[in-house]
C-alpha cells in the first residue's frame, strides 16, 4: 500500500468514525406541550363562540399525532374528525389546510389531495416556532373553512410568548 493509499485509508476510517457518532446522539425536536395544547383550544373555543359558531377543535403534534381534542357543544359529530384532518393537513404540508386547497386547485398539484386524511379546505393551521411546524390545529363546524382558520388562529395567537 502507498503512502497516499494510506492516507486515504485512514481519512475514510477517521470520517465514518465520525459519521457512526454524530448518529448515536439524541434527537431533540420542538414539539407543542399540554399546556400550549389547552391553551390554544381555550383561544379556538373563545373566538368561535365569540363569533356565534359552535365547532369541535383538535390540536396534533409535530408528528401529526393528535395531542388534544375538543367537541364542542351543539356541533355535529363528524366535526372531531374533519378537523383532525385539518390540523394533520396543516402539520404535513406546512402550511394552512387553506392555502393547500389553493395549491391544489393547480392541476399540476391535485394529485396531493390523494394523500390519506389530507383534507383541502381551511380550518387547519400549522404551528411553528421559526418557520418549523412543531403541531398544527385544525377547526370545523363553522359555516366555511376560512372561518375556522381565523378561530385557529386566534388559538395560536393564545400561546404566541412560547413561539419566539
Amino acid at each position: 500500500m502507498t503512502p497516499l493509499q494510506r492516507a486515504l485509508s485512514v481519512a475514510a476510517i477517521a470520517t465514518a468514525s465520525i459519521s457512526c457518532a454524530s448518529a448515536q446522539t439524541a434527537l431533540v425536536e420542538k414539539n407543542v406541550s399540554m399546556k400550549m395544547v389547552q391553551m390554544i383550544i381555550d383561544g379556538t373555543i373563545e373566538q368561535c363562540t365569540k363569533d356565534g359558531y359552535k365547532v369541535s377543535v383538535v390540536v396534533v403534534d409535530n408528528a401529526g399525532i393528535v395531542r388534544g381534542s375538543l367537541r364542542g357543544d351543539g356541533t355535529s359529530p363528524h366535526t372531531m374528525e374533519f378537523a383532525r384532518k385539518k390540523a394533520y393537513t396543516a402539520r404535513v404540508r406546512n402550511q394552512t389546510s387553506l392555502e393547500f386547497m389553493t395549491f391544489t386547485d393547480i392541476p399540476a398539484n391535485a394529485g396531493l389531495r390523494q394523500i390519506p386524511d389530507v383534507v383541502a379546505i381551511g380550518g387547519g393551521v400549522p404551528i411553528k416556532i421559526s418557520g418549523v411546524a412543531i403541531g398544527a390545529v385544525g377547526v370545523s363546524g363553522a359555516p366555511g373553512g376560512e372561518k375556522d382558520e381565523v378561530c385557529a388562529m386566534a388559538g395560536i395567537a393564545k400561546i404566541s410568548e412560547y413561539l419566539k
